[in-house]
């Protein structure tokens, strides 16, 4: 007891609450554990994709795969509202959870018994993806279930930085597995980690949001959860569209990085993947310092916060333009990580402070369903883009692009402050006193 509370004084203060309130101490690992399966899969998906491909057509399935590992999401998102709008984040959690479990632990199974063809492993995938948004959402709405506002902004960070070191760890540690095992038995690992994740939200004790209703002021207790739900908050609330749409536009912004980071890697530097690896690496990294940062702010200015982390990416971008050794686009790429890692929590924030609660779940799940077309719009537009322009004029382009959005966005009626900044007590509430910004995810 005496080792915990030291090492709970050490903690930044920002911090300290989330770790002595029950329900999201207790699931926090979970989370974590799931997070770290999930950045293992996003390279054993592709592996396996390879192995199992029909001939000749490597390339295109391994596209199919990935896609069918994320894109199902979206159709469950939209097709499944009726049925799952209503439910508790805690039961949504559980349900992607033991969906995720079931689907992605066959994999291993068809694996070892000789099974696993291209339409089984489409199969699989699909399957598992099919309720993430709902799950990935559902976190989210528990944070403003659990926490009283002025903490849900240091929850949010937590969860972003979670999401961030699986992405470094989860690829390298996928790595070193699938050289001894085959990676159809990462992908089993992936399944274990949300078995357990199903586990620790099963444990959990109902929650209601009784709390989040009184503190927002805007909801009537008789309110039901009802067919279209989330359209119908996104229309009579301007201040979540216009949001959404900054969201949308920054991550059709950023999808050609993905496509011309590699090129640039490999034509314009003439090296290999290594250093490609260094390039995420050094993002990675940024964008978990710039997460944990989130639990530091006191009172922020939101809208200009976001808006300045649009704009502070496009210019970070800037220095791809100049010729001269990798070092310096490296440097300039970690910055880019810096300043993108707050973005998701600062803007959940506002999602959760201005959406009613009792839509929470449902706003949230549209808004990733919504998200999820963006950054593949964005690589789609990056190809031509790259053929034609070249990658480095692309990188350089999409920080220009992204310093327009911010420029855009900042003279947008539904983006205009309607007040003063929060009084130092509550970062999340600054967002009911600003206009809504976007966020990448």
């Amino acid at each position: 007891m005496i080792s915990s509370a030291r090492l709970l004084r050490r903690l930044p203060p920002g911090y300290r609450p989330l770790f002595v309130r029950g329900p999201f101490r207790r699931l926090l690992p979970a989370l974590a554990v799931s997070d770290l399966g999930d950045g293992m899969s996003a390279v054993a998906v592709a592996w396996l994709a390879l192995q199992v491909a029909p001939p000749g057509r490597s390339g295109l399935f391994v596209g199919a795969a990935v896609a069918a590992y994320v894109l199902p999401g979206a159709l469950g998102a939209l097709l499944l509202g009726r049925r799952l709008r209503g439910l508790p984040a805690r039961r949504l959690i559980r349900a992607d959870a033991w969906t995720r479990a079931l689907f992605l632990g066959g994999i291993p199974v068809g694996w070892a018994l000789g099974v696993l063809g291209p339409g089984l492993l489409l199969a699989l995938l699909a399957g598992s993806s099919l309720l993430h948004a709902w799950g990935g959402s559902a976190k989210y709405a528990l944070v403003a279930e659990v926490l009283p506002a002025e903490h849900r902004l240091a929850a949010n960070a937590l969860l972003s930085t979670s999401g961030w070191v699986s992405m470094i760890a989860g690829p390298v540690l996928a790595g070193v597995l699938a050289a001894a095992f085959a990676p159809a038995w990462v992908i089993g690992l992936d399944a274990l980690s949300f078995a357990v994740l199903a586990v620790g939200a099963g444990r959990l004790s109902a929650v209601s949001g009784p709390r989040a209703q009184v503190e927002s002021g805007r909801d009537r207790p008789q309110d039901a959860v009802r067919r279209g739900e989330g359209l119908r908050v996104l229309r009579t609330r301007p201040e979540l569209l216009g949001l959404l749409v900054l969201t949308w536009l920054f991550n059709l912004a950023y999808g050609p990085v993905e496509v011309a980071l590699p090129l640039f890697v490999g034509q314009e530097l003439a090296a290999g993947p290594g250093l490609l690896g260094v390039y995420w690496a050094a993002f990675g990294a940024g964008a978990v310092l710039g997460a944990l940062a989130v639990g530091f702010l006191r009172g922020p200015a939101v809208r200009r916060v976001l808006l300045g982390i649009v704009a502070g990416h496009g210019l970070a971008m800037l220095p791809f333009a100049l010729p001269g050794p990798a070092a310096i686009s490296i440097a300039a790429f970690a910055v880019v990580g810096v300043v993108y890692g707050p973005y998701s929590a600062l803007s959940l924030g506002l999602f959760q402070e201005l959406t009613p609660p009792h839509a929470l779940t449902s706003v949230l799940a549209l808004r990733t369903s919504v998200l999820m077309t963006a950054a593949p719009a964005g690589a789609a537009l990056g190809g031509p883009l790259t053929t034609v322009l070249g990658p480095r004029a692309v990188l350089t382009g999409v920080g220009v692009a992204m310093i327009a959005v911010a420029v855009l966005a900042a003279g947008a009626p539904a983006l205009r402050a309607r007040g003063k900044s929060a009084g130092p007590t509550s970062g999340a509430r600054a967002g009911a006193q600003v206009g809504g910004v976007g966020t990448p995810s």
